[in-house]
């Protein structure tokens, strides 16, 4: 049997070779550990007469032979150093009187630091008064860098408030260097404090802010130096600060850098932005287009032309497109030589194809479609421009019900994403036709059917429900089962009861677990005619679902088994 992390502390252990000390969980959950070990081994446990350095009966015998053992193994020296162990026991003990008393020992032993943090929350005033004042003058700019994890997780607590400020006053006074760590620290509450810090009292530069919210993972961080890096913007700035924004892979930095652009006198720019796969970003770059008096409707109108197969250009080979082995997504014939363009494999977009000499155009940051050609190179070539799915979703966003016209053709398209954007382009226009859509829940992408799906919900009860049954059979691939199931769930009278029934054996666990809720969730619909067997019959498949009382309270709504 392992000797559990009181019981160690307790024979002198030195704290470092039993906790974790850099973890802020391995001080708080000490703390517990002690407290519960003080209701069944309280002699492990220093009392106050050691604790004040009185002798009596007060004192843990495990303790004192401990400390004897070490005395005459290794010395006097060691002796002292194996109270910190038993101090920090002392610093948890469930009697605050010794509690308190271990604080006035604890300021000659720097490595107990932590411990006076979670002292600074404890519920007992005197004890938290006390170790509030001695936190006060013992941290400094290094302790609080290294405790400022443990600082903000105790900060979670009713009291943990004054560690929290003081932690704060500490660090303003700091040079905004010595923040650095905990920039990048893998807590990502110590991360927001200190950008949120760093913002207020203007640590970073703009071009940190920026670099901040293009590579940082989380959402607070990228929207609070996103937003910050964006009050600094003027006509002066450089790429080194709308660089890191315009490419960044989220789109509240890239949003933020397409407003920018307008700051800073580069409007133009935000042209490419129009088609970005971000919505927002899209929203932000048709602002900011619409300040210099363009209407972005007709480019997009122009850039789902050169999509539809009626446009010519790179439909006019009439080659077939083969899919790539490895991604599925097909092989786009070039404009002119019919050969294959292969897509990016982490967008899905066209590479552009490789032009002629004199030709070279430059490619964009985070738009599939290529910049017009300079004045002199001659006008674009119908079919010529490579748009990326953005431009189908973005017709929609800003376009009219009549505009659905180029959005049909896209339907068939190759690319599975424009496929996607098509549809749920159309459902934003309020235009959709069940009769053409439903074909697309057959599509095998999983994406195509999922927009196809919630573009015909509204119209559930429309489509055959004998047609969706037969897609919830295992031969058919999950994202096409998954569609019928919640199509045929929307149905009306029987048919979402006959469809989850069907269900309930399904090998597939998530698919299966959502048949069972629909069966309790089942009530017999208005209009259901009263006593059909058929209810019944697939009620009495569902007896593991309900108890006796609601299953034959469920029949009695439905008129059978009376």
């Amino acid at each position: 049997m392992t000797e559990s992390t009181v019981e160690r502390l307790a024979s002198s252990v030195p704290l470092r070779d039993v906790l974790d000390v850099g973890a802020p969980g391995s001080w708080t959950d000490l703390d517990v550990e002690v407290r519960v070990s003080a209701r069944y081994r309280p002699g492990l446990l220093p009392g106050l007469a050691w604790v004040e350095g009185r002798r009596g009966s007060t004192a843990s015998s495990l303790i004192a032979a401990a400390v004897g053992r070490l005395r005459r193994e290794r010395g006097a020296e060691c002796a002292v150093e194996s109270v910190e162990p038993l101090l920090a026991l002392a610093l948890c003990h469930p009697d605050g009187r010794v509690r308190g008393a271990a604080l006035d020992r604890a300021r000659e032993y720097p490595d107990l630091l932590p411990l006076i943090v979670v002292r600074a929350a404890d519920w007992a005033e005197p004890v938290r008064e006390t170790a509030r004042e001695l936190l006060r003058d013992v941290l400094d700019v290094d302790a609080a860098v290294a405790l400022a994890p443990l600082i903000l997780l105790v900060g979670r607590r009713g009291r943990g408030d004054f560690g929290v400020r003081l932690l704060g006053e500490v660090l303003r006074r700091a040079p905004g260097a010595r923040l650095g760590p905990l920039y990048g620290s893998a807590d990502r509450t110590v991360r927001r404090f200190a950008h949120r810090l760093a913002v207020a009292e203007g640590f970073l530069s703009p071009a940190e802010l920026a670099r901040a919210a293009a590579q940082d993972g989380d959402a607070v961080i990228q929207g609070l130096c996103a937003e910050a890096a964006l009050k600094t913007v003027s006509a002066e700035v450089g790429d080194d600060v709308l660089r890191p924004l315009l490419t960044a892979r989220n789109p509240r930095a890239r949003s933020s850098g397409v407003t920018a652009l307008r700051r800073a006198g580069r409007a133009a720019e935000a042209e490419r932005f129009l088609t970005d796969r971000s919505a927002v970003v899209r929203a932000c770059a048709r602002y900011v287009v619409r300040q210099l008096g363009t209407d972005p409707l007709p480019l997009y109108r122009a850039w789902c032309s050169e999509l539809g197969p009626e446009a010519g250009g790179e439909r006019e080979t009439g080659q077939a497109l083969e899919p790539r082995p490895e991604t599925g997504q097909a092989l786009e014939p070039r404009p002119e030589t019919g050969q294959a363009r292969e897509p990016k494999p982490e967008t899905g977009q066209a590479r552009e194809p490789k032009r002629e000499a004199g030709q070279t155009r430059e490619p964009e940051l985070e738009t599939g479609h290529v910049r017009k050609p300079e004045a002199g190179q001659g006008g674009p070539k119908r079919g010529s421009f490579v748009p990326v799915p953005g431009a189908v979703i973005g017709l929609a966003e800003c376009g009219e019900r009549a505009d659905a016209v180029l959005l049909w053709p896209l339907l068939s398209h190759p690319v599975p994403a424009v496929r996607a954007r098509a549809v749920a382009g159309l459902r934003l226009l309020d235009v959709v036709d069940a009769g053409r859509l439903r074909p697309l829940l057959d599509d095998p992408a999983p994406g195509v059917v999922r927009e196809a799906g919630l573009a015909l919900l509204p119209s559930a009860q429309e489509l055959p429900a004998d047609w969706l049954m037969e897609r919830l059979g295992e031969r058919w691939p999950r994202h096409v089962r998954v569609a019928a199931f919640r199509l045929l769930s929307a149905g009306a009278g029987i048919v979402p009861l006959r469809a989850a029934v069907e269900l309930l054996e399904d090998p597939d666990p998530k698919l299966r677990g959502w048949a069972e809720q629909a069966v309790q969730r089942w009530h017999p619909p208005a209009g259901l005619p009263s006593g059909e067997a058929e209810v019944e019959a697939l009620l009495d498949r569902c007896t593991h679902l309900f108890s006796s009382y609601v299953l034959r309270r469920r029949k009695w709504e439905a008129g059978v088994g009376r």
